[in-house]
Parts: structure tokens; sequence; C-alpha cells
């Protein structure tokens, strides 16, 4: 495959959220003296993320920061769960956590393989520019630029996102690369013009989780960003 760039989806193609969350949750909702299954609190918080950028891009919210819309949506989960009692200060660490999530194994080491090549990288998420340069940088993710969606003050899957990635990186949108594991990203990229690359990850919402196909028209299906990487041409 011809391209000189790729972007990365972060939250579930690159780390682990749930696992990330559910700890944090438990974490201080444990020092709260509350009880909760803290796993299906950080999946009810997730399944509100794709509505509420639905309302932002219709317009019947302003668009704001991601990390002011997690703790939107965490005051709702929050208040379903029976959660109330969590204060300001722990509900603004509990945002933080999404700062602070791990990487899958493969992540680092295929992006290291991608830095030795001559291919492009950066991140394309919806989490805002701050939010992912310290995640990548804790979580030890080595790409070549930070992008986000709060460039565009849009959100994914707006085409203004994708692009606005391929004209900062100064690449023609066939020639740039989205790398995500939902569907929905990548069919939106490629209505945008951009190629587009699978990578599963089966454990994004727990072993329990249903199977996540890939979309017939994508362009790369990869197991891993390993993979990837040398699927787009990287040697070890």
């Amino acid at each position: 495959m011809e391209i000189d760039a790729a972007v990365f989806d972060v939250f579930g193609t690159m780390t682990d959220w749930r696992s990330g969350v559910a700890d944090a949750l438990a974490g201080i909702g444990g020092r709260a003296g509350l009880r909760a299954d803290w796993p299906a609190v950080a999946d009810a918080w997730r399944r509100r993320y794709r509505p509420v950028l639905e309302r932002v891009l219709a317009g019947e919210l302003p668009w704001r920061p991601l990390d002011a819309l997690h703790r939107l949506m965490l005051d709702d989960v929050l208040a379903e769960h029976g959660l109330d009692d969590l204060g300001a200060a722990e509900r603004d660490a509990l945002v933080q956590a999404w700062h602070r999530l791990c990487p899958w194994p493969d992540a680092a080491p295929g992006l290291e393989l991608l830095h030795d090549s001559r291919v492009v990288t950066a991140t394309l998420s919806n989490g805002g520019v701050g939010l992912l340069a310290r995640l990548t940088k804790q979580a030890g993710l080595r790409f070549d630029c930070i992008l986000s969606a709060e460039l565009a003050k849009s959100y994914k899957p707006d085409p203004a996102v994708y692009l606005m990635a391929a004209e900062l990186l100064e690449v023609e949108p066939q020639r740039l690369l989205m790398v995500a594991c939902h569907p929905d990203d990548l069919e939106a990229a490629a209505e945008a013009g951009l190629r587009t690359a699978y990578v599963p990850r089966p454990l994004e919402w727990g072993p329990d989780a249903e199977r996540v196909d890939p979309p017939d028209e994508v362009d790369l299906v990869a197991d891993d960003v390993i993979g990837l990487a040398r699927a787009l041409g990287a040697t070890d």
C-alpha cells in the first residue's frame, strides 16, 4: 500500500480504556466508601460517548473539549448508578483517568517499527491535544506528531477532522491511512478519501464482548500494530 502517513485512533485502538477507567472508578469510589460493578459503570460511561458527540455535531450542544464532555457524561452515569455521593474533586480525578490509560502490549513496539520506517505517524483522536500528549508520553507511545479533532473544533466522524489531518501533515488524503478498531471511524475516514486499516481489539469491551468485524471496504486488516507496521514495509 502506497501511503505517506498513518494516523491512529487512541481510545480502544492503542490503549485499554476499559481496564484503566474501571480501576480508577474502583479506587476513587472505594475510598469514598461506595460499592458498584465498576466495569459496568465504565462501560456505561463509554456508551454515552458517541451519542453525546453526535449531539455536538448536530449543533444540539456547543463544542467543548473532550474532558468537559467526559465530565458531563460522568455526572449522568453516576446519577444513574446511585453514586451521587462522589464530590467534584473525585469526579475531576475520574476524568483525568482518561489521560493515564495503559497501552495494548503491541502498540508501543509497533509504533517503534513504524518510527524507523518512512511512514509518518500521528494520533487522530477526539481527545484533546494536552490529553493525548500526556497519555502517549506516560504510555510510551512514540508518535511523530500529536493531532486531535480539537484542532478542527469538531469531532470524528466529521469529515473535516480527517481532512484536517491530511492538510496538517501535507499529504493527499488518499495517501493517508486511518488506523482504528472501530468500523464507524474507518467508514467515515474512507468517505473523506483516506485509506483505512482495521486492527481488532477483541478485549476492548471485556472478555465477553461480541466480535466486531471490519468494514467491507477496509484497505488493510492487521492482527495488531506490529503486523500493521510489517504490512506497511517496516522491518525488525
